[in-house]
């Protein structure tokens, strides 16, 4: 049996911060050419990524992962090099080890032990990319736009992010919420405090609407998903003078929106509050926007059934099905096939020290088997 522990170390010894390589897909691409996948590299920009396939036809069950990593902060900080896997009372310490080679190592793991062993009538993909802790978009979206060129198709798909907040199998997630960021300026005139009717002050113009903003009740939630999330992240004047009305001032915040929400109509009801206080306060407002993400939920149904049953099977929990978190490469993978997330427990990663149970690797590449096995058995 191919060792899901020793791959993962394997891949924590590849330096792969993002964005660079490290190895690390050239270690999978390996791996799974000579077990017979047939592999592909949709590069794009300089980003490394992989997609390989066993078989040649029938339904197709895909994993999606990533071998980039966050930087490591100050390694002399860690107990342990961050990239030398050591395994320490049955932890395996190292950047990666949660966040989500580990993962990585099991699917790939589990993939080539069920071919090897039990050949499916159907086929297997696996793609891998190293642009998913950047901006991602040349990384899983580079390898779906390769796909849908190709004539490549996934019926289903698992990404292998860590999904349980405290104890394996607690945690399938079936959908994300949304995110967009609104970037708002307010540029009035400039002009001495001790004469402020001969300025025109942005500010506060800006305080009234990041008010509005910060009041607002988006919604109460929906079937799958909590209420949608506003966050004012920044406001800044960068004004040092004590006596200087300033003529702009910037903010930022961060929406996170469930399905009753897009990206489209939270901007229109931005832009349409900011026009409100424009013309209020006699100030100009601009508004740009940066979409990460929509909401997105994949029904409960016989796929989502299967992966809950093969978490229940191998780890004994009964799986919550969730929306919560943040965005994932599964924004990417709704538009191809239905997608779920199924991983380890996040509780260290992008931390120092981050860290992971050896048992928990194993049991985890158990429940991929578990899934392939149910999967193609009917």
């Amino acid at each position: 049996m191919t060792d899901p522990v020793q791959l993962t170390a394997d891949l924590i010894r590849c330096p792969s911060v993002t964005p660079e390589e490290g190895g690390a897909i050239q270690l999978l691409e390996k791996l799974l050419s000579e077990a017979g996948f047939r592999t592909q590299r949709p590069d794009r920009n300089g980003i490394a990524n992989l997609y390989a396939v066993w078989g040649e036809s029938g339904q197709t069950l895909g994993f999606n992962g990533h071998t980039d990593v966050v930087p490591t902060g100050d390694e002399n900080a860690w107990d342990h090099p961050p990239f030398a896997a050591e395994i320490r009372d049955g932890i395996m310490f190292g950047r990666g080890a949660q966040d989500m080679k580990s993962a990585d190592a099991a699917f790939v793991a589990a993939a080539i032990d069920f071919v090897t062993n039990t050949p499916p009538e159907g086929r297997i993909a696996i793609a891998i990319t190293g642009d998913e802790e950047g901006d991602g978009v040349d990384g899983t979206k580079a390898i779906l736009d390769w796909m849908e060129e190709a004539g490549e198709k996934i019926d289903h798909c698992i990404v292998g992010e860590p999904t349980c907040p405290a104890n394996m199998g607690e945690m399938i997630k079936i959908g994300r919420r949304g995110s967009i960021t609104a970037y708002l300026t307010a540029t009035g005139t400039q002009g001495h405090s001790a004469y402020p009717h001969k300025a025109n002050n942005p500010i506060p113009a800006m305080v009234h609407l990041l008010d509005r903003f910060a009041s607002m009740e988006l919604d109460q939630g929906t079937d799958h998903f909590d209420p949608s999330t506003l966050a004012i992240t920044s406001v800044d004047v960068g004004n040092r003078a004590n006596n200087v009305i300033p003529a702009e001032i910037r903010a930022m915040m961060n929406i996170r929106f469930n399905d009753r929400h897009s990206s489209d109509s939270l901007s229109e009801m931005i832009r349409a509050e900011a026009a409100l206080v424009s013309g209020k306060f006699g100030v100009e407002i601009d508004v740009r926007f940066r979409v990460t993400g929509e909401s997105f939920i994949t029904e409960p149904g016989p796929f989502v059934e299967l992966v809950a049953k093969a978490v229940e099977a191998v780890t004994g929990v009964t799986p919550e099905l969730s929306t919560t978190g943040g965005t994932s490469d599964a924004r990417y993978i709704k538009y191809h096939c239905p997608v779920v997330e199924f991983g380890l427990v996040g509780n260290t990663m992008h931390q120092i020290n981050e860290r992971v149970p050896v048992d928990e690797i194993t049991a985890l590449r158990d429940v991929y088997a578990r899934v392939l096995k149910d999967y193609f058995s009917g």
